[in-house]
């Protein structure tokens, strides 16, 4: 990681974006990341810290509302903070929650979309704008984004298994695409579609997962910051509009 280099990854207290984080600042470079809870966040800034971050902020935003991915682009330079890799990574479970009735309701497709796809368009578009643009923009897409999920995965796949997550990651790639076109050729955009990663399912879904997976298992955290280091670094530097599958081979069966 060069020393001018400066991440900027969206959602950095959930499970992949803490690996991301921990990664980065293991190398030396300026970290920050965005939550809905900044004082609750502050242990994870000193975490990055101890990790070796030469500089660690916390930007509290919700991204869900609107003008939000503007005002942080805005208070990033007000920060003197400004990305040279913007790793779109947010979520929200609330918007993944089924109804009664193991419906979505139009309200979580419409939530669940705003944030997965405009927030990440408005933002790098905002960011774009700065006095210094990022070169490298990666967009946290999904395994479901490429295929459809394994229903057999899943007691009760309506209910683990959201409709509107994976057709947000389908749109979230297909913006990939679009942004690096429309970017090119200063800035790269590209996507990284995970598998499930270990940590929050039980054993026995764990052992369902790895049966129908040719890796035989589901990632680790040791997976999930090697492909962010590559699409964000020269190794890859020919490579824009890609989807990078990483998924143990999931979605080749």
């Amino acid at each position: 990681m060069r020393s001018d280099e400066v991440v900027l990854i969206t959602g950095g207290t959930g499970k992949l974006g803490r690996s991301v984080l921990r990664g980065f600042s293991a190398r030396g470079g300026v970290v920050a990341f965005t939550t809905r809870d900044a004082a609750a966040a502050e242990p994870l800034r000193e975490e990055c810290l101890s990790w070796g971050a030469s500089a660690a902020h916390v930007f509290e935003a919700d991204l869900r509302a609107d003008g939000v991915p503007t005002g942080l682009a805005s208070a990033l330079e007000a920060r003197g903070v400004l990305p040279t890799v913007l790793i779109n990574n947010a979520r929200s479970v609330e918007t993944l929650q089924a109804g009664a009735d193991g419906l979505m309701p139009s309200s979580h497709w419409l939530g669940e979309f705003q944030l997965g796809v405009v927030a990440a368009y408005a933002l790098t578009m905002a960011c774009v704008r700065l006095p210094r643009a990022p070169h490298s923009v990666i967009n946290v897409a999904s395994m479901y984004g490429v295929t459809a999920a394994n229903r057999r995965l899943y007691d009760r796949p309506d209910v683990e298994s959201p409709i509107n997550y994976g057709v947000v990651k389908a749109a979230l790639i297909h913006l990939t695409k679009e942004l690096a076109v429309r970017l090119a050729p200063a800035i790269r955009v590209n996507a990284i579609s995970y598998g499930g990663v270990r940590g929050r399912a039980s054993e026995a879904f764990e052992a369902r997962y790895a049966a129908l997976c040719p890796a035989g298992r589901m990632l680790t955290d040791d997976d999930v910051f090697g492909p962010v280091a590559f699409l964000s670094g020269p190794d890859s530097s020919a490579m824009t509009g890609h989807n990078l599958v990483v998924d143990g081979g999931w979605t080749i069966w």
